[in-house]
């Protein structure tokens, strides 16, 4: 099943495209969760779709989210919230790990979200963005690794790589906010960040903890 090839009343999303409206990871998003009651249905959806993530709305008004990749449910994730904010165009979303806030400003759609949430990474810093563009895909290696290097340092651009590893078929993850979360908390410093074959993720650490996740987000197919 490709991109754009799914049942309907499912949308694809492309989240954190880049400032020529191109890329940006493909996020599935079921309208009406209520459609795909229980985990296993959802589980089996999801790994249908093929998409790094899929989110089920199980209320469109309170923002209830319910997200999955192809072989596991997340409590939180970066670009499927992001999309579902952009798409069901509200202020406050709730997910099991809590409330997210929400905001629009111009072309970027932006959330707020805690480190804690995200799933653990391995950040590892490469000496230029030419180490990162060598690597293949995935890297040698287990567990979740976000390869990155510094494109300006002083400007806070980043070049960096996203490789699940995790036997799903997502070899590499085109766009990933919770990592560019994790990265720009542990950085303490606002990021612009190149991921993938051209996304962009931009973040912004806040005084309450928290970190400001924006992108661009485009609707490639309505279901």
């Amino acid at each position: 099943m490709n991109d754009y090839d799914v049942p309907a009343g499912i949308d694809v999303l492309r989240v954190f495209c880049g400032p020529d409206g191109r890329h940006g990871n493909a996020l599935g998003v079921v309208r009406d969760g209520r459609r795909h009651p229980g985990r296993p249905a959802r589980q089996e959806l999801a790994r249908r779709l093929g998409f790094s993530e899929t989110v089920f709305v199980d209320d469109p008004e309170r923002g209830q989210l319910d997200i999955y990749t192809p072989g596991l449910r997340l409590p939180f994730a970066g670009h499927p919230v992001v999309g579902a904010a952009w798409l069901l165009d509200l202020e406050v979303l709730e997910l099991e790990v809590g409330d997210v806030f929400a905001r629009q400003d111009g072309e970027f759609s932006w959330i707020a979200a805690r480190p804690e949430w995200a799933p653990p990474r391995t950040l590892q810093r490469y000496a230029s963005a030419a180490e990162v563009d060598a690597l293949p895909a995935p890297p040698l290696g287990e567990g979740w690794l976000y390869a990155w290097a510094w494109e300006d340092e002083a400007a806070g651009r980043v070049r960096a790589r996203a490789f699940p590893r995790r036997d799903d078929n997502i070899a590499e993850d085109e766009a990933t906010g919770a990592a560019a979360l994790l990265l720009s908390a542990q950085l303490g410093r606002a990021l612009n960040i190149t991921q993938g074959r051209g996304s962009q993720i931009l973040t912004a650490p806040a005084p309450d903890g928290t970190v400001e996740i924006g992108g661009r987000v485009l609707l490639a197919h309505h279901g």
